[in-house]
């Protein structure tokens, strides 16, 4: 809200601002704001709107866009007198400096950067420099400051949650309590976790092996992790690249074999015919639809896990780096999880998907 009377009241005056996202999906709720505000302003001829660009004109030369972090480019040449980055942590540095911060010199501009923290990156930067003085001002709101009865019980039930451990601490410092935790990553205690070792399986133990599929001709990985949910601890990795089906279909039989349990496997996309296959080949297989929904459920209850540092992994490389660098993101105002920009997640949520099951509560 602050950022968008700060722009709306720049193009007011006919002057020029401009509104950077994280990705062009980040901008949707503040186009149809603007929308809303320069509405009267359009009918009566003093503004024109472009829907499809997202831009608004004056007819005496103001100007508001809204550009995307995912194509920071576009801002390049242009001039504002205003600049907000909204989400701003979650927008490359090098973008930020090299194509938007040199759009404000021509007017001496101002920027005003408004985000959730996410780890001492840039903003982290940004926001000591404020807290320093200078030219530069910093001020910090957590949930629990805003005035509106429904926010403030919303945050005060997710506080409960953290105190009766069934929410991430950390999460709550950043998510909630607006703080800059140490790194941008989502999951804490992983190398604390990494202590298990690979093994059989032992009488009275029962497995979950949990499944990502991957295209046999894709850049993906297709891993299956073995999870003992008795002693809550991975005893079996594996990954493969570019294997055809019936491969991975053969390797995933000759792994339960030897542990037995149940499987739960992706069921996007290829993964459903590859799990109805398996069903009718007779093994004991679960099919897991993913929406932002459910894997929300189940990368915030592997989260937990290593908080709690009640889980035990195979100190595996490849393993650990995705799991240090798994994130979560912002899109369109809801919570995304996924790998950076060129890095996989696929050892993360077969990881995931063998977890859920020890609960019993998510497939009942």
């Amino acid at each position: 809200m602050l950022g968008g009377v700060v722009t709306m009241n720049t193009l007011r005056q006919n002057g020029r601002a401009a509104w950077v996202v994280p990705n062009y999906k980040n901008g949707a709720a503040l186009w149809r704001y603007v929308q809303n505000v320069c509405a009267g302003a359009a009918q009566a001829g003093a503004m024109s709107i472009s829907k499809s660009e997202r831009v608004i004109t004056t007819r005496a030369g103001g100007f508001f866009c809204i550009y995307s972090g995912d194509n920071i480019d576009s801002i390049r040449s242009e001039a504002f007198n205003v600049v907000v980055g909204d989400e701003a942590a979650r927008i490359g540095e090098i973008g930020w400096q090299d194509a938007v911060r040199p759009t404000l010199a021509d007017a001496n501009g101002d920027e005003f950067l408004i985000s959730t923290p996410r780890g001492k990156n840039w903003f982290y930067a940004e926001f000591v420099a404020g807290a320093q003085g200078g030219d530069v001002m910093s001020w910090t709101a957590p949930t629990s400051a805003n005035p509106h009865p429904q926010i403030r019980a919303a945050f005060d039930k997710v506080q409960q949650r953290v105190k009766d451990g069934l929410y991430s601490r950390r999460s709550f410092e950043q998510e909630w309590m607006a703080q800059f935790v140490d790194d941008g990553a989502m999951f804490q205690n992983v190398t604390a976790c990494a202590t298990a070792k690979p093994e059989g399986p032992i009488d009275g133990h029962a497995y979950v092996t949990g499944v990502d599929w991957a295209r046999a001709a894709g850049g993906d990985f297709t891993v299956f992790s073995v999870f003992d949910a008795t002693a809550k601890k991975q005893v079996h990795l594996e990954r493969m690249s570019g294997a055809p089906y019936d491969v991975q279909l053969a390797k995933l039989r000759a792994l339960w074999d030897i542990y037995k349990g149940s499987i739960v496997a992706e069921y996007n996309s290829m993964g459903g015919p590859l799990v109805e296959g398996l069903q009718l080949s007779g093994l004991p297989v679960t099919g897991f639809t993913t929406t932002s929904a459910t894997k929300h459920e189940i990368v915030t209850a592997l989260e937990l896990a290593f908080d709690r540092q009640e889980i035990a992994i195979l100190d595996d490389p490849v393993q650990l780096m995705e799991l240090n660098s798994f994130e979560r993101r912002e899109r369109a105002g809801l919570p995304a999880y996924s790998a950076p920009e060129g890095m996989h997640d696929d050892t993360v949520i077969a990881l995931a998907l063998a977890y859920s099951e020890t609960g019993a509560w998510w497939f009942a």
